[in-house]
């Protein structure tokens, strides 16, 4: 066999593997020093490169024998691609295989605990490196390092300069400067990219991956919002065929209780095409009343481990747009099979309760059913009907965090959706209950109201923005959203049907999703102390903090004004919602035990429960002759560890409440940006050492104002009291202040609205409808800046860039 030779000197990363690979026997340093006839210094230099690439993966080895490594390197930089069941799924970042082969799916373990809680949990797009390793069939990887540079896309809009160089206008308006383009991927000015970073240099600019076309058509702003967060928008063709095979199972009525009999009613809102709730109440002859809430039984449909599902897990839950609905299930479940239409049998998951004369839930029982609906209400005209009858019974304003109704946005414009008409157009059999039906459930509802009052959940009127589209799908108005008792109704019976969910599955010591609202904490009464404190009024942190403390604060009063201050402040010192399976009790509700369950097509959290629920009381139904899975309850891998997948929902709604807040905050630009120079009567709502945040009376729509066009003086910021003080003229602006301020900048692109005083003192610079400060134009003369003389930004034109030699 001829001896191979090698080049003398210390190798490169390439050599030492060919010399690996062309070795019969396992390679050590001795044997690599000797083929390259290394001495001395070089072989501790080998040394170091061999440790380099074992860190790398490129080998493998101890201290003795190198092999070459096989698949994925040990260290290695990965992209996330997915987030499945709560976990980032990655590729590595440089895959090129010699036989074409696809990249491997890799599933990324983050820390948890405190090492967790100190990294934010990472998001498509994201590039980590991380160490891999073999796991049965296949690959897991333990993050080591979140790298910076090409981890995120951009979206934004097309712009050229006077020397036809593209720029992109990025759409967040976190991001204020352009980005230079290297490759417009076709794309043109002005319109609507997503775009990623051409290279791992910052002068690399950004090419173009995707062109999404115009920014101002009607329905881009929730486009920009699905793709800025991540949201899955498009339905896997096995779900959605998986959907089609569940929509036509057979309900068994042997199996379930049938319940077509009863006058069961949804009151919903007047365009709303899916309906996965419906109620019915009448006396039992004590005082009390009997009860039931029908929710849709999703769980019959969408069963664990089947494709519907996965993507369903991946989703979390339905986002709520003005122009559109992504939903968590398919058309044909969502719109049609799961929704509760008057006229048609439909399967449920029935909560029957029995309410005393207090008010109190004594009873309660959990089935599979068969309902028929016997009328589809919109809210307006059940309180139409009620108020005609001389039932009528004045609201009762009060703040329950887990509003139902907020979830039920219309969502007629939903893309795609077949099925089925408004609220009272149920799909065949449509007819009128009799007023003694919604009379009854009027009755239920004031007992209910009854045992709320004496729990006293925290109690806030804070009004909620609703964007009306036209049919070019422009704003018609922003109104704010009424509340009538039909729709504390609603809202009423839902709360004691999750209740009794919850304490349902307690009784049989069963896995639990619970809605967790945990009381205010230290630090945020600490700080809403200090800001009670500017109004001359107490807060005690040594008594116990409950929300009839916060409820009896806000009654004594008087002064509205004062009373919307206190009220926003109330609100910034509460903790967010989240779901878990350790129940730590609902704070804003009053509530020992809260589990969601009424919402299943759109909520994922609500699913789990269900699935709970069959598993604890026996309610499995015989297995599908279709293809697929066998049972409808929980999965074992749920069932071991419910804290994983609740984390990912939690997670999903608040992706899915910054993107509706995102898209909702356009529309206001857009339908602003028409009104540019416009005076509103508007109320601060936050103070920073930068400036003002101010929101439209009656509107909504939150804008900054720059603390440099408030006055030409220097201003103070008094962060307790959350307030800025003119050290001249010892002017005040403070939370809450009524201002007239002047619209300077609406953009839709961003959402960003910047205010300035109707009235600018002399001296102090405006805002163009740019966004940017000036004065007088002077061509870019030097102008006065207080004691300065200020020129063109910039480096002087007399100066020249001395670049560094490589």
């Amino acid at each position: 066999m001829t001896k191979l030779r090698f080049p003398q000197g210390l190798p490169t990363r390439q050599q030492v593997l060919d010399f690996i690979a062309q070795s019969d026997e396992p390679a050590g340093k001795r044997e690599m020093a000797k083929a390259f006839g290394l001495k001395g210094t070089e072989k501790i230099a080998l040394k170091a490169l061999l440790k380099d690439m074992a860190d790398e993966g490129l080998i493998d080895g101890n201290r003795s024998a190198f092999h070459a490594m096989g698949g994925v390197p040990k260290v290695t930089v990965l992209r996330i691609v997915e987030i499945d069941e709560g976990e980032p799924v990655a590729v590595p970042d440089s895959w090129q295989p010699d036989d074409a082969s696809p990249p491997p799916r890799i599933r990324v373990i983050e820390p948890r605990g405190k090492q967790r809680d100190r990294n934010a949990a990472l998001r498509v797009g994201d590039r980590v490196l991380a160490r891999t390793e073999e796991a049965g069939n296949g690959w897991i990887a333990h993050p080591m390092k979140k790298l910076q540079g090409g981890e995120e896309q951009m979206m934004g809009v097309v712009e050229l300069d006077g020397a036809g160089k593209g720029w992109l206008a990025p759409v967040d308006k976190r991001v204020r400067n352009a980005v230079p383009i290297s490759d417009l991927g076709g794309a043109e000015k002005g319109q609507l990219v997503l775009a990623e970073p051409a290279g791992r240099s910052p002068r690399s600019g950004m090419k173009v991956v995707a062109v999404l076309g115009d920014p101002l058509a009607p329905r881009a702003f929730s486009l920009i919002a699905i793709h800025k967060h991540g949201i899955p928008f498009v339905f896997p063709e096995g779900a959605v065929t998986e959907a089609e095979v569940a929509a036509k199972l057979p309900l068994s009525e042997d199996t379930r209780e049938d319940l077509r009999h009863l006058p069961i009613v949804a009151i919903d809102p007047a365009d709303a095409r899916d309906h996965d709730d419906a109620i019915w109440a009448e006396p039992d002859g004590e005082d009390g009343f009997k009860a039931l809430v029908a929710i849709a039984d999703v769980s019959y449909y969408v069963r664990p481990g089947g494709e519907t599902d996965r993507e369903a897990r991946k989703r979390g839950n339905s986002v709520y747009f003005p122009d559109r609905v992504v939903p968590m299930l398919p058309e044909v479940l969502s719109a049609d099979v799961c929704s509760l239409k008057s006229g048609a049998d439909r399967a449920a998951m029935a909560c029957h309760l029995t309410i005393d004369s207090s008010g109190h839930i004594r009873d309660w029982r959990f089935t599979r059913a068969v309902v028929r609906i016997a009328e589809v209400i919109a809210y307006e005209e059940a309180q139409r009907r009620i108020d005609a009858a001389g039932s009528h019974h004045p609201p009762t304003p009060s703040f329950e965090e887990e509003g139902e109704q907020a979830l039920k946005a219309p969502s007629s414009l939903e893309e795609g959706v077949g099925g089925g008409g408004g609220a009272n157009d149920g799909g065949g059999g449509a007819k009128t209950v009799s007023i003694q039906v919604l009379q009854n459930l009027w009755s239920a509802w004031r007992l209910l109201e009854k045992a709320r009052h004496a729990r006293d959940p925290l109690n806030l009127d804070l009004p909620e923005r609703r964007v009306v589209l036209n049919s070019e799908g422009k704003i018609a108005e922003i109104a704010i959203r009424e509340r009538l008792d039909a729709h504390r109704v609603v809202e009423d019976f839902m709360i004691a049907a999750n209740v009794a969910a919850a304490k349902a599955l307690e009784a049989k010591v069963a896995s639990v999703v619970y809605r967790i609202h945990e009381p205010p904490s230290r630090e945020k009464l600490t700080a809403l102390k200090d800001y009670l404190a500017t109004f001359d009024r107490k807060l005690s942190l040594g008594q116990v903090i409950t929300p009839s403390l916060f409820n009896r604060m806000l009654k004594d009063i008087a002064d509205e004004a004062e009373k919307a201050l206190i009220m926003e402040a109330v609100l910034r010192s509460q903790t967010q919602a989240y779901y878990g399976p350790r129940n730590a009790g609902h704070f804003g509700l009053a509530l020992g035990s809260y589990a969601h369950f009424t919402s299943p097509i759109r909520r994922y959290s609500d699913l789990l429960v269900h699935r709970a629920l069959v598993d604890a009381y026996g309610l499995e139904q015989p297995r599908p002759k279709a293809d697929l899975p066998a049972t409808s309850g929980l999965s074992d891998r749920d069932r071991a560890d419910l804290a994983r997948v609740s984390e990912a929902l939690s997670n999903a709604e608040r992706r899915a409440m910054e993107a509706e807040r995102d898209t909702i905050d356009r529309y206001v630009a857009a339908w602003l940006s028409g009104k540019v120079g416009e005076v509103f009567d508007t109320r601060v709502t936050g103070v920073q050492k930068f400036g003002l945040f101010a929101t439209i009376i009656g509107l909504g729509g939150d804008g900054l104002v720059p603390i440099s066009t408030l006055g030409a003086e220097r201003f103070n910021y008094d962060e307790k009291a959350q307030r800025l003080i003119g050290e001249l003229s010892g002017e005040e602006f403070v939370m809450g202040q009524i201002l007239k301020l002047r619209l300077a900048e609406a953009n839709p692109l961003t959402g960003a609205l910047k205010f300035e005083p109707a009235d600018v003192a002399e001296g102090v610079q405006r805002i163009d409808r740019r966004g940017e400060r000036t004065g007088p134009k002077t061509d870019h003369k030097a102008r006065r800046q207080g004691q300065y003389t200020a020129g063109k930004r910039g480096r002087p034109s007399n100066i020249r860039h001395q670049g560094r030699k490589k």
